[in-house]
């Protein structure tokens, strides 16, 4: 099996399992059959969550027994035992976990391969929709649901410097750190969603054209998100444009970072109060 064919096997064999993690996690939703909990820095996570990182974990583990996996809800190694791994599985068993306790449904199931530092394969199911995204590097980004299978685009914008953009925007994050970070003169409209890899799919297949995350993120949030997104012909960035790094730095933090679609978009004439104003 080549390189190529292996990627797409193990793609394959990595949605079923977020499917199936997403059966879970929606039969506890259904009924209501979860507890909440408060982590050490104060975020929720539920028994849901915790489940779904058990199965996931295990099938992963039953799949390809030689392939660490990395998980919000597991136990993080240190950056040097970290950095022996060639590859590694990074999922987040429950994407808005938020949302998930405030029932809007619109939380995902996210797993990524990471292959030498860099994203290479994009899983994210959303549940509540019985909507799978999925990538691989330099093979494009699909997404599957009841009307079959569609390669996804991001939106191209008819005039790049001038016409309205769509933004999409948290539910529970305060929209005005957004909105004050943007350029006043260029209009745009906003799309409210639930997780950031939701947005992120928003994004993937022309439905918005934009994100900034403010505030805290982790490495599991973006991995997969990055490689549909990129694929789609987007990026994923750091707020000051930069690339966002994977199993390099000890804490496994993200930088407040953008998604952005049609590359032909000033970006950096969009985004431009943190230019100036990076602390606020």
């Amino acid at each position: 099996m080549n390189d190529a064919n292996e990627l797409a096997w193990l793609l394959e064999g990595a949605a079923k399992i977020a499917q199936q993690a997403g059966d879970l996690i929606m039969e506890q939703y259904e009924e209501q059959a979860y507890a909440t909990y408060e982590k050490s820095d104060a975020s929720p996570v539920t028994s849901a969550d915790l489940a779904a990182h058990r199965l996931i974990t295990a099938k992963l583990n039953a799949l390809t027994p030689d392939i660490p996996v990395l998980s919000e809800e597991g136990a993080h190694l240190s950056l040097e035992e970290r950095q022996q791994w060639p590859r590694y599985w990074l999922i987040d068993p429950i994407d808005g976990t938020q949302e998930f306790i405030a029932r809007s449904g619109d939380f995902t199931v996210v797993i990524a391969l990471v292959v030498g530092q860099q994203p290479t394969l994009g899983i994210i199911y959303w549940p509540a929709g019985d909507k799978l995204y999925l990538a691989q590097r330099g093979a494009g980004a699909f997404r599957r649901d009841v009307n079959g299978e569609q390669q996804l685009q991001v939106r191209k914008v008819a005039k790049p410097k001038d016409d309205p953009l769509i933004l999409a925007i948290s539910r529970r994050q305060p929209r005005e750190r957004v909105l004050a970070r943007m350029n006043p003169d260029r209009e745009l409209s906003t799309l409210p969603a639930g997780s950031c890899s939701l947005k992120a799919c928003l994004i993937a297949e022309g439905a918005a054209d934009c994100f900034l995350r403010v505030g805290p993120t982790g490495e599991w949030d973006t991995a997969a998100a990055e490689v549909i997104v990129s694929e789609a012909g987007g990026s994923i960035v750091s707020e000051h444009f930069k690339p966002l790094t994977y199993n390099q730095e000890a804490n496994l933090g993200n930088p407040n970072f953008l998604i952005l679609g049609d590359a032909q978009v000033p970006w950096q004439q969009v985004f431009i109060r943190h230019q100036t104003h990076p602390e606020a």
